[in-house]
């Protein structure tokens, strides 16, 4: 899709997701106007990359948009939202317009119940590191970067997958994490066979790598339906339990940081050493080396 000279309106820019997409189209060309109901840090940022931003929603903010994107929280009740559809313009959910984003990158989207934004944020340092300058959107900023989006020089593309709405279902990815999977957003999934199938509906989306800790039950649950399901996928598992591909082990956990030891299929990769608590750091940090390694960011022997 040409973004260039396309005039995109946001209903409700002020979100995380909302406005991490919002960057990356107007760094892809794109004139970019939004509306949120209060002003905040995220709408200020925004002003300074040449977006403009209201605060409050008014039916004159669509005036000369070609596409209009809304965030799920806004009802049929806004203005804005009213008067988009009577306009018959093109309107896409928050979902849906990251999607069009992921069309001819290498995407890669990080889900599960809990650890997206560490993971995501993790697997992103990584390949930025390797100077594979990836694209990305992901919930809260990285400390690296000042940012929660980007557009990158390189083909791939970081995107967190946010399964509160079912709509992660739409990125299509060519590689996906799960990290685990819990019952959770209550007033969406009535139990936890409802948010099992969600994501056996996900990883039929993927197309080629897909990477999950099997120290997760929930994550072992999908995997016994999944195996022998899709010939095209290649599965790799990690964990500190058990013999998944990629193993942690030689675990040290301190107040203040964590250490372990990852192992490839009996090879020893090397240490993994970070400045934060915490065996689901390790895990979620084992996620994004194991994906990196399958884009092609180098591994120490």
């Amino acid at each position: 899709m040409n973004w260039n000279g396309l005039r995109v309106h946001f209903i409700g820019i002020g979100g995380s997701g909302m406005s991490g997409i919002a960057k990356v189209m107007a760094a892809r060309g794109a004139i970019v106007s939004g509306s949120d109901l209060q002003e905040s840090g995220t709408l200020e940022a925004l002003r300074t990359i040449g977006i403009s931003v209201s605060v409050g929603h008014s039916a004159t903010h669509i005036e000369g948009a070609d596409l209009i994107v809304r965030s799920s929280a806004i009802t049929s009740e806004n203005v804005e939202l009213s008067a988009a559809l009577k306009s018959g313009k093109p309107l896409l959910g928050r979902a849906e317009a990251l999607s069009k984003l992921l069309v001819d990158k290498k995407s890669v989207a990080v889900a599960g119940t809990h650890g997206k934004t560490t993971t995501t944020s993790m697997l992103t340092v990584g390949l930025q590191s390797c100077g594979l300058d990836p694209s990305f959107a992901i919930g809260a900023s990285i400390r690296n970067s000042g940012t929660n989006a980007h557009h990158g020089s390189g083909e791939i593309f970081v995107v967190e997958a946010d399964e509160s709405d079912g709509s992660f279902t739409s990125y299509k990815p060519y590689g996906a994490i799960i990290t685990n999977i819990e019952l959770d957003h209550v007033d969406n999934f009535k139990d936890l066979e409802s948010i099992d199938d969600l994501f056996l509906q996900f990883v039929g989306t993927v197309a080629s790598k897909l990477v999950v800790c099997v120290d997760d039950e929930g994550v072992r649950r999908l995997l016994s339906r999944v195996k022998g399901g899709k010939d095209s996928l290649e599965i790799l598992t990690y964990g500190s339990e058990g013999d998944p591909d990629l193993l942690i082990d030689r675990i040290f956990l301190g107040a203040r940081q964590s250490k372990a030891r990852l192992v490839f299929r009996g090879r020893v990769w090397g240490e993994l050493e970070l400045a934060i608590p915490g065996r689901h750091n390790l895990l979620n940090a084992a996620a994004a080396v194991a994906m990196g390694a399958e884009l092609g960011a180098p591994i120490a022997p």
